[in-house]
């Protein structure tokens, strides 16, 4: 066996069978093994080490198991840290498969490429480490196809995240001996674990305190979203007229339409999630770090440790208590938390009566759910007509791609979502040009979706790169592009300074026809909900240009104001 070999069969072991890549190198001198396995294992091909590993990524998000990422060392490392980084800030499974690009023993003399950390060279053990959640360098064939199998349990272990194995070029194709003295066992019983088992009194306690709460909220984090717990929290939250907020990342887990939803909090998100949160006298946090985003950079009136009752639940004891101090910290999935809450005693009725007046008032008050009209330039339409188009289309069978910028702010704030768990949104780095190879991605790993991804005009140029993987791997999915002719949110930022932001207007129709899929160009907001349906009618990749007037703004969506008083929120 040689080291290609025993990493694609360490794959399989694993029950991994797909992965993404552009190979180069010692990636190309992987591949051999791969070919062999083509019935077990599907490579996709993209155009991007970014558009790879954001497929890789979004591959990992969406299914639990590693997504695998392969790309030669300096490149795996730089334009393929796009989607490493948003996998470690996500934790999203995932594991990269690289290698030092040293040409067989020329490392000390400074060859070009090299990332052996050398004198005149990079170092990719060294800029994996700040990434990935594990990292080895591999110098032998029996570390390359041991340090697989330790990439692949520790992208699987709570907190999931990126995993990373370097190998140094010259040992890819050497035979692994078979008398090693570090001797290879199957991949099956490194992987072997059993769940943790929460704290039964912990578990009465938190029951104790949502029962005996006059407003309590429940924040929904990624632990809610990466368990696909979403219809037990909205089973357990209607049951005991409980309010749930949720995080960027745990946006869209429940039913964003039924009464005790008050959608996303923080900043640039939805006034009436911050309300609530505001409002609660008893606040439980599954599966979510709090970080200042959500608490719009510690607002001193929104979460007020020792003055409301927090009660966080995460995978890791790191991160509870890790932001905002609490009242109690609980290590657990927070699916094994729900469902003894399912079991738990409610309130009293005129209790409950109460928390459901509260969440409808504060509802009303904020506005949620509702899209304003907004005038535009003639030939051109707002952001809130792309998510009118968007929230009358979107079904079960649908998953939505986001990605930066104000296209987002506009859907996290404005877009209820009624099906959990069809959102894949980056929130770990955020970086704009995600959601066009997410959304490739999410089709390839998720065949029987309906797959839309929204992005502005500035990401789509990005990465639209992933529009003729799609179309070479001839799938359906549909790109919206939200163009305005710019960098929105940075404009919007700019006010009359303007400088560095806008673009030409260009026609992205005919830049997805030349890419292999076709194009449909929106100008009319009553134009949006017809040209979704069209687009996925069609087969292959479609991209829908919508011109977006430029003066639309991200401040229109944004909870920037201050806070009311608590004495208000009776």
């Amino acid at each position: 066996m040689k080291t290609n070999e025993g990493v694609i069969n360490t794959f399989i072991e694993a029950g991994i069978t797909r992965g993404f890549t552009l190979p180069g190198l010692g990636i190309t001198w992987s591949l051999p093994a791969f070919y062999d396995r083509q019935e077990e294992f599907e490579l996709v091909l993209a155009r991007s080490e970014q558009s790879a590993s954001v497929m890789a990524q979004v591959a990992g998000k969406l299914t639990g198991k590693p997504g695998v990422l392969m790309a030669q060392g300096p490149f795996a490392t730089s334009t393929g840290a796009f989607g490493i980084l948003e996998g470690y800030f996500s934790s999203s499974p995932m594991v990269v498969i690289t290698d030092t690009s040293c040409y067989d023993g020329f490392a000390q003399h400074g060859v070009y490429q090299t990332m052996t950390g050398d004198y005149g060279a990079g170092d990719a053990f060294a800029v994996l480490k700040t990434m990935t959640k594990y990292a080895t360098y591999a110098t032998t064939p029996t570390e390359a196809v041991y340090g697989t199998q330790l990439a692949i349990k520790h992208a699987m272990t709570p907190r999931q995240g990126p995993a990373a194995m370097i190998m140094r070029t010259n040992i890819i194709r050497a035979e692994v001996p078979e008398d090693a003295r570090a001797r290879l066992y199957p991949t099956e019983g490194y992987l072997r674990r059993t769940p943790m088992v929460p704290d039964r009194e912990a578990l009465q306690a938190i029951a104790e305190a949502l029962a005996g709460a006059k407003a309590p909220v429940i924040i929904a984090g990624n632990g809610v979203y990466m368990s696909r717990s979403g219809e037990k929290l909205q089973r357990f939250a209607e049951a005991q007229g409980v309010a749930v907020a949720s995080s960027y990342h745990g946006k869209g887990v429940i039913d964003e339409t039924c009464p005790i939803a008050v959608g996303m909090m923080g900043n640039w998100a939805s006034a009436s999630a911050n309300r609530m949160v505001q409002a609660a006298d008893v606040i439980l946090v599954l599966g979510c770090s709090l970080g200042p985003e959500y608490t719009r950079f510690r607002d001193a009136q929104m979460m007020r440790p020792g003055d409301q009752t927090i009660i966080q639940v995460d995978t890791d004891p790191h991160n509870a208590g890790w932001v905002v101090p609490v009242d109690m910290a609980v290590t657990a999935d927070v699916a094994d938390v729900l469902d003894f809450l399912l079991g738990a005693e409610g309130p009293k009725a005129g209790v409950f009566d109460g928390r459901l007046r509260r969440i409808a008032a504060i509802r009303e008050q904020n506005d949620y759910g509702v899209l304003p009209e907004y005038k535009t330039a003639p030939g051109t339409v707002h952001y809130a007509d792309i998510m009118r188009g968007l929230g009358g289309f979107l079904e079960a069978q649908d998953l939505l791609t986001l990605d930066a910028g104000t296209n987002r702010i506009w859907a996290t704030s404005r877009l209820p979502l009624r099906h959990p768990h069809q959102l894949v949104a980056p929130g770990g780095i955020g970086g704009m040009g995600w959601s066009t190879p997410a959304a490739t991605g999410a089709k390839i790993t998720c065949p029987e979706k309906r797959v839309t991804g929204l992005i502005g005009d500035g990401g789509f140029v990005m990465t639209m790169d992933a529009v003729a993987t799609a179309a070479e791997q001839g799938i359906d999915v549909v790109y919206v592009v939200a163009n305005n002719a710019g960098l929105g949110m940075v404009r919007d930022n700019l006010g009359n300074q303007r400088i560095g932001v806008d673009f030409m207007d260009h026609d992205f129709a005919k830049v997805a026809e030349g890419l292999g899929g076709s194009g449909l160009t929106v100008t009319e907001a009553d134009q949006m909900g017809d040209a979704l349906r069209e687009a996925h009618g069609r087969s292959g990749p479609v991209v829908i240009d919508v011109k977006v007037d430029p003066a639309a703004s991200h401040r229109d969506c944004s909870d920037y104001g201050d806070l009311m008083d608590p004495a208000t929120l009776k």
